[in-house]
């Protein structure tokens, strides 16, 4: 034990009696903290972790209507140059926004190929939740005429 000496003279005396338990979560949070998220990650998955946050969401729905710089995008939003370039850095790593160049200014642009593909991904999907509420429809008519005719029984 003495490899993690460190570790175990920060433990408490109850953790000192389980010295294995320790180094496990001292190996854990060791691993965890130096994960790298995006190292092997396929477009499909930086896409999706793009468009997690509503920021974004936002900063990629008004590059809809054109192009725009970081002070022409942060006009909506309560939030430093910093952070909005940090969004943008997200969205460029996803291959959602691609950054141009017009003398000092550095507009960036919609990219709407990861878009197609997030899309793709999706319409299974949406045929599965469209078959079910077609048979919801169906089911809710049968039911109402079930309702109706025994309606003009009595």
């Amino acid at each position: 034990m003495r490899l993690f000496s460190g570790a175990r003279t920060r433990c408490s005396k109850a953790q000192r009696s389980q010295p294995l338990q320790v180094v496990d979560i001292y190996i854990a949070s060791w691993q965890y903290s130096r994960m790298e998220m995006e190292t092997h990650t396929d477009r499909l998955s930086l896409a999706f972790a793009a468009l997690a946050d509503p920021t974004r969401r936002a900063i990629l729905a008004r590059l809809a209507s054109g192009e725009a710089d970081v002070s022409e995008l942060m006009k909506p939003f309560a939030l430093t140059q910093p952070t909005i370039s940090k969004h943008l850095n997200v969205l460029e790593r996803a291959g959602l926004v691609m950054r141009g160049r017009d003398a000092q200014r550095r507009p960036r642009t919609l990219v709407a190929v990861p878009l197609k593909e997030v899309a793709d991904w999706v319409e299974p999907f949406r045929r599965f939740w469209d078959q079910k509420f077609s048979a919801l429809d169906d089911y809710l008519k049968v039911m109402q005429k079930k309702k109706s005719r025994s309606r003009r029984k009595r």
